[in-house]
């Protein structure tokens, strides 16, 4: 069996997989939603379930021009050295999730 690509999955199956991870640490899912719209514009409540992952990040709204602050790793991988610009964007939002996870202020993941 092929392994699925992050960018064919639909947002449907990565959203709450975000969502989990943010809620285990005792952040909301309005804080997750603040940063996924910071980072790419989208209202989550208007997003289509049905959408890749891949889509959701070539069809952002408004990518925030400040993402290129977004530096550091994520899985080992240090995401501003990431080539490929939309696995970069993956990563930033990755990124985020994590910072928000761990318990930094909203107002400091949001650069």
């Amino acid at each position: 069996m092929a392994r699925q690509s992050i960018f064919d999955m639909k947002v449907s199956k990565v959203y709450p997989l975000l969502l989990q991870k943010v809620e285990r640490k005792g952040r909301s899912k309005e804080e997750l939603d603040t940063v996924i719209a910071w980072l790419t514009g989208y209202d989550m409540n208007r997003v289509d379930p049905e959408m890749t992952y891949g889509d959701f990040f070539r069809q952002a709204p408004a990518m925030n021009p400040r993402a290129e602050l977004i530096k550091g790793k994520v899985c080992g991988v240090q995401v501003e050295a990431v080539e490929d610009p939309l696995m970069r964007n993956v990563r930033r939002l990755d990124k985020l999730v994590d910072e928000l996870a761990k318990g930094r202020p909203l107002e400091k993941v949001l650069r």
